[in-house]
């Protein structure tokens, strides 16, 4: 990679990882007991896929730091991946928990807070009728099945490298195209036979911020609309760009929104809302048994509450203002350094998120960070900076700031990462 000498890499990787492994002598014996009941010793597959060779194994999550079951304390940046946006027990949303629990988590019932909540996403992201899940891949699962009822058509378009859940549709089976690409995009929808397209209003996976082009969504809804083809926006990741995300943020207007994990501030939960037009759609589709929408858990009683404490106490002004003063902060010290050395880097910013991808400008679609650009790069900042109580998205390298995120963290971040390049280069 240009600027980074390749000796020097090779060694802080061995290092970092030899010196990870040996302060770590609890988490590798748990590991090795792992494997005989996990798939590769880790309870979801892809923790095996992050940079440590011995995965992190966590005791306690308080506020915005990790501690782990060698003693080890981390300030943590990577959040669970947007999952603890809020801090990992921010007091709003453990007071309505404790609450809830002991008035029930469970009743296949409607209630006060189920109405408190979907006026207030009514008023946050402008579409008037809102339903519950269990997690933003169901919101997504419910949201593409109703597209294919509203429309009798079968074809979903995503973006490439795009990520909305294990969804079979955004997986396989889908029209991909490039992010920013209006030209592709007429072309995949002119036959007319596209339900959806289903898009993140910026994309935020791949390791990388990477922003719509000037125009770029006028045309999007344009040509859905012209081609009779629902446009569904995922807020999952998007939400760190402003109360009421990026649609809101960017004045949007599509037929269909869905988002998840941090709208509970933990507890798992997703939303997805609708247009008047898909609404009535839905109405005649569920008339008669559940046309596939929904679960027992989706709008249980004990997220809704959690919902209801993140709406009215966690997203507000207030909040995103401290997350965006610590964004750009954590951002402005990454460029510096950047420019210090001359590396032909790039830091993209959504609010509150912020990630560096090794390009000299910014990325327009997400096939320009594959095949996976500057990976022993970043592993290995990821390894120094964890090994000296850092911690940041273990699969993109990205870091977000929550409420609970505290400046000295930030400072701490720079100094850190300053050290580490300055070995590098």
């Amino acid at each position: 990679m240009i600027g980074i000498d390749g000796a020097r890499l090779d060694a802080m990787l061995a290092r970092e990882r030899a010196a990870w492994s040996a302060a770590r002598p609890k988490a590798a014996a748990l590991r090795e007991r792992a494997r005989r009941s996990q798939l590769h010793g880790t309870p979801q597959h892809w923790i095996h896929q992050f940079p440590p060779p011995v995965p992190l194994v966590i005791d306690r999550a308080v506020g915005a730091r990790l501690y782990d079951t060698d003693g080890h304390e981390y300030a943590d940046f990577g959040l669970a991946g947007t999952a603890a946006l809020w801090g990992h027990n921010h007091p709003a949303v453990v007071s309505a928990v404790r609450e809830q629990i002991d008035r029930g988590s469970v009743t296949l019932w409607s209630s006060e807070d189920h109405v408190v909540v979907t006026e207030e996403l009514q008023r946050r992201f402008g579409l008037p009728f809102w339903q519950f899940a269990v997690s933003a891949t169901d919101a997504n699962r419910f949201a593409l099945t109703l597209a294919r009822a509203v429309t009798g058509r079968q074809k979903t378009v995503v973006f490439n490298h795009a990520y909305h859940g294990s969804v079979d549709e955004s997986l396989t089976g889908s029209v991909g195209v490039e992010f920013n690409d209006i030209d592709a995009l007429d072309r995949a929808l002119a036959s007319g036979d596209v339900a959806a397209v289903l898009a993140e209003p910026v994309m935020t996976n791949g390791g990388a911020v990477i922003h719509p082009r000037p125009g770029f969504h006028a045309a999007l809804r344009d040509l859905t609309r012209r081609t009779g083809t629902l446009l569904i926006l995922d807020e999952t990741q998007t939400i760190p760009a402003g109360p009421g995300g990026c649609t809101r943020d960017l004045g949007l207007e599509p037929d269909i929104i869905t988002m998840g994990k941090c709208i509970a501030g933990g507890v798992p939960a997703g939303v997805y809302g609708m247009s008047d037009a898909v609404a009535a759609a839905a109405m005649r589709y569920t008339e008669a048994g559940d046309g596939g929408l929904g679960s027992t858990m989706a709008s249980g009683p004990l997220a809704v509450r959690a919902m209801r404490a993140v709406l009215s106490e966690v997203m507000t002004d207030a909040t995103y203002a401290h997350m965006n003063r610590l964004a750009t902060r954590y951002a402005n010290d990454v460029t510096t350094v950047i420019a210090k050395y001359g590396l032909p880097w790039h830091v993209g910013r959504l609010g509150g998120r912020v990630s560096y991808a090794f390009m000299p400008q910014p990325p327009h679609s997400a096939s320009q960070l594959y095949p996976r650009v500057g990976a022993s790069v970043r592993e290995a900042l990821w390894l120094y900076l964890a090994n000296r109580g850092i911690v940041l998205n273990g699969m993109s390298g990205a870091a977000l700031m929550s409420p609970m995120t505290a400046e000295p963290d930030v400072d701490r971040h720079g100094s850190l990462f300053a050290e580490a390049i300055s070995e590098l280069v």
